[in-house]
């Protein structure tokens, strides 16, 4: 039986500093510290569970490169549960856990919220660059940023089915999960011209399964790394997707990896063969192809396009849904949402992609270059172009042409307003945030699985949150308010 589909983004944001020795990594430490000074935040993060070389095959590729852990740089985790740091030279927000696709979407939302309010913070130091971010994959001269998807599953079920069920999924979502791009930028279309991409990251991607994040991408991720109890439990870290900032897109793209997921865990995957021959290939191709129509060739020599995949999908999971259920993916209510919106979108990019211009990102943004190339009479190298496809995700409200356009929304400003400070209610996150609202110069550091305590007197008292569907509102919520004081809640807990 699926277990329950916790879920969380990491998103690496792009950023331009521009000032007396501005560097990114100076920039982004800047963006992170005036916000942690700002809100009151000094909690720092707890490094001792990292262990990022870690293989989910039990091996590694010789020369493998795990990403570093960086215990100097700025990092600091919120009263809802995220934490917000810097990556290498990139600052990163991870979302709290959530329990449900819509869930996270509010709280996606609310990590740009913080980066707005982090470069007004900024902005106000006396001393500091002036620091603009971008909600984007790539710095047009060969640099790729992950925006990263964290899911819960099961630790029974052998890896081996999980690289099999994901990869057609992986490949072939980008149609509706893609944020568009002018170009390329690497060598992965053998020199075939490419104008415009559905993805701005699909090109990055060299090889099916691996360890390794900044080179030698793989579509599928082997970091082993759960953040929970390893006996029971998988992590399965996705660095495939683009930085979304349309709703839909991230709804759907976290939705329907869900259920895929839950499908794999309960064995109920299509019948139909979808392994492709040369998955990293197909990547490449799927994002040069905007008429969704190029053919695939798969593992048994027939050929799929990628729509068609993506409807052979959907067709099992609306045949898990009414055998199983989907109160996996958090809510049955969010679950056939997912698969609405899923058939619907599907259908836009069969019969027209342009109806779908105010829900997924690379529609949007292609239209508006389309747009404005008609009126100018650019060629598509023309450096115009790319500072579209940029500004289209500069965090700026008065800046961004994303924000100009009236895209379709599923939360409101209400909801990621009390998103930037409240966490989730149904996972651990909850008991984090509240614990750091409560009693912040208490928590010395902290991380997804526990929370260190100073009460004072040595030594310092570890609480473990090994099962992210403990430590929630309904478990919890009760004892925080009983409890006047940390040594309180411990002295409770021990007992």
């Amino acid at each position: 039986m699926a277990i329950p589909k916790v879920c969380g983004i990491e998103t690496e944001y792009g950023i331009h500093a521009t000032g007396p020795d501005a560097n990114p990594v100076t920039a982004s430490s800047v963006l992170v510290n005036a916000y942690a000074s700002e809100v009151d935040r000094r909690t720092g993060w707890d490094f001792e569970d990292e262990t990022p070389e870690k293989d989910a095959r039990g091996y590694a590729r010789e020369g493998a490169m795990p990403p570093m852990v960086e215990t100097h740089l700025a990092n600091t985790v919120l009263t809802n549960g995220a934490r917000y740091y810097v990556d290498h030279a990139h600052p990163e927000y991870s979302t709290p856990e959530c329990i449900d696709p819509l869930e996270l979407v509010c709280h996606d939302k609310a990590g740009e919220e913080i980066i707005r309010r982090s470069m007004v913070a900024a902005s106000n130091l006396p001393t500091s660059p002036v620091v603009i971010a971008y909600k984007n994959n790539s710095d047009g001269k060969g640099n790729s940023y992950g925006c990263h998807e964290n899911y819960l599953m099961d630790r029974s079920v052998p890896f081996a089915n999980v690289v099999a069920g994901v990869i057609p999924h992986f490949v072939t979502r980008q149609i509706f999960a893609g944020a568009g791009k002018v170009g390329t930028e690497t060598t992965s279309f053998g020199g075939e011209q490419v104008r415009y991409q559905i993805s701005q990251r699909a090109e990055f991607f060299e090889e099916m399964v691996g360890l390794e994040t900044t080179l030698k991408r793989p579509i599928v991720n082997t970091r082993d790394e759960p953040h929970a109890d390893p006996k029971r439990f998988r992590r399965l870290h996705v660095i495939v997707g683009d930085a979304n900032l349309a709703e839909v897109a991230t709804f759907l793209k976290v939705g329907t990896t869900s259920i895929v997921l839950a499908m794999i865990e309960d064995d109920m995957m299509p019948a139909k063969e979808l392994h492709l021959a040369d998955p990293v290939r197909a990547m490449h191709y799927v994002s040069a192809d905007l008429s969704m129509s190029r053919a695939l060739r798969a593992a048994d020599g027939s050929t799929i396009t990628a729509l068609d995949i993506q409807w052979e999908i959907f067709a099992a999971a609306r045949r898990y849904a009414k055998e199983r259920g989907l109160e996996v993916i958090g809510d049955e209510a969010v679950g056939e949402m997912v698969l609405d919106r899923w058939e619907g979108v599907l259908h836009g990019l069969e019969t027209d992609p342009s109806t779908l211009v105010h829900q997924i990102d690379w529609v949007a943004k292609r239209n508006l270059i389309e747009a404005y190339r008609d009126r100018h009479g650019c060629n598509w190298d023309d450096h115009r172009l790319a500072a579209l496809d940029l500004q289209y995700h500069d965090l700026r409200p008065e800046r961004s042409l994303f924000a100009r356009l009236s895209m379709e929304r599923l939360v409101s400003d209400e909801a990621v307003a009390e998103a930037v400070t409240e966490p989730p209610k149904r996972t651990r996150a909850w008991f984090r945030g509240r614990c750091l609202a409560r009693w912040p110069n208490a928590v010395v550091t902290a991380n997804w699985d526990s929370l260190v305590f100073d009460l004072g007197t040595d030594p310092l008292r570890r609480v473990p949150m090994m099962d992210p569907l403990k430590g929630t509102a309904e478990h919890t919520a009760s004892l925080l308010e009983a409890c006047d004081s940390p040594t309180e809640l411990l002295d409770r807990l021990s007992s």
